[in-house]
């Protein structure tokens, strides 16, 4: 395998997906014929409105649902591959935990299913929880949680095996903005570190902002795929960004331009912010003044165990060098007073009624008067 292959962690070439009903007959096509490849290290997008078909193809990567037709390998392997579904860490669209379990619970509990040490699953909790703003509902029961801390805690239980690819379905749906700010620069973090994100979404700002590619998908079918800079950008106009300067000079590099274009195409504006920008300071300065909510709070950053290979390495000598639990030696039973030999002996002379035997030749049956049964046959 070479190593452009290697560094292909989705290819998929003529990938279908059609539900049939009960008879087996073709009822909806969700996918078709899509061709994806997504390399190592870097952000994927899907992008298309809601019934196009991205969150099949993501099923199907992670091997939930099977293509009718087409091939599909996931890191190198057929999507089932327990060792490929190992790497992978999924946020559904609608994620669903325990409704009387609180936050800590629910990741302690996939942790001990990802056979993760006590001590590394209380560690990657608490990074978890402060790097998605649930510090002060860590003990609630999740069935009280909103929408958006739903999403934190799901977003927390797909980062809690360290994943080489992230599927994240509609990540930042139901989230505040300061959720959606924090959630962008953690998969630009991730994908700094090495790791692959593929996100769908029909929030263009949000796969606009942190995506190096993206696939645009209508009907179940690509209808555009490619880097997020060619496709947007506008080979026939200009942009000049510069500091403020006097109305003289703006005045002056006017009518310079319109030498060379049409006047009425060129326009002179003062830049302004995102307000999404803007919302983030003033949330920031609040938090900083230490005001209190009873909501979600601002993130602390990203986990720790998610920005250093030291501890995977470290996790990894911690499991290979535990030595295997001795078995536990059973004691001897405590010997019992002595027995008395005497009555031991009177106990097994005397039959138990179970014991008799019926006499032989006896059938068990009791004797028949024989002159009652003469009378009843000659009647």
């Amino acid at each position: 395998m070479s190593e452009s292959e290697r560094n292909i962690l989705i290819d998929g070439r003529g990938v279908t997906k059609v539900f049939k009903d009960f008879w087996g007959r073709p009822r909806v096509t969700a996918v078709r014929g899509v061709d994806i490849r997504v390399t190592e290290g870097s952000i994927f997008g899907l992008l298309g409105p809601n019934g196009a078909g991205k969150s099949t193809l993501i099923k199907m990567v992670l091997g939930h649902l099977y293509p009718t037709s087409g091939a599909l390998r996931v890191l190198g392997r057929p999507p089932v591959d327990v060792e490929a579904k190992s790497r992978l860490g999924y946020l559904p669209e609608r994620p669903v935990f325990y409704k009387t379990l609180t936050a800590e619970e629910i990741l302690s509990l996939f942790g001990q299913i990802l056979g993760l040490p006590k001590q590394e699953i209380a560690r990657r909790t608490d990074q978890l929880i402060e790097m998605v703003g649930l510090q002060g509902a860590r003990r609630r029961p999740v069935g009280g949680f909103s929408h958006g801390m739903s999403r934190r805690l799901g977003l927390a239980q797909a980062l809690l095996n360290d994943p080489d690819l992230l599927l994240l379905d509609e990540p930042t749906a139901g989230l505040d903005p300061i959720g959606c700010h924090e959630v962008k620069n953690l998969i630009l973090t991730l994908a700094a570190r090495g790791k692959t994100v593929v996100m769908s979404s029909h929030l263009l700002a949000d796969v606009q902002n942190v995506c190096d590619e993206i696939m645009i998908m209508y009907g179940g079918r690509v209808q555009q795929t490619g880097s997020v800079a060619d496709l947007l950008a506008q080979a026939d106009e200009v942009q000049i960004r510069a500091p403020r300067v006097s109305d003289d000079v703006i005045s002056s590099v006017r009518s310079q331009l319109a030498t060379e274009a049409d006047a009425s195409a060129i326009h002179v504006s003062v830049p302004t912010r995102s307000l999404e920008d803007y919302f983030l300071d003033v949330v920031r300065r609040a938090n900083e003044d230490r005001q209190e909510t009873a909501g979600a709070q601002m993130g602390a950053g990203v986990a720790a165990y998610l920005q250093s290979d030291a501890a995977d390495q470290a996790l990894l000598s911690e499991l290979s060098q535990s030595p295997s639990p001795a078995p536990e030696k059973l004691s001897e039973p405590e010997a019992g007073p002595p027995v008395d030999r005497a009555v031991l002996d009177g106990l097994t002379d005397d039959e138990s009624p179970g014991d008799e035997q019926t006499p032989e030749g006896d059938d068990g049956e009791s004797d028949v008067d024989q002159g009652v049964l003469d009378s009843l046959t000659r009647s």
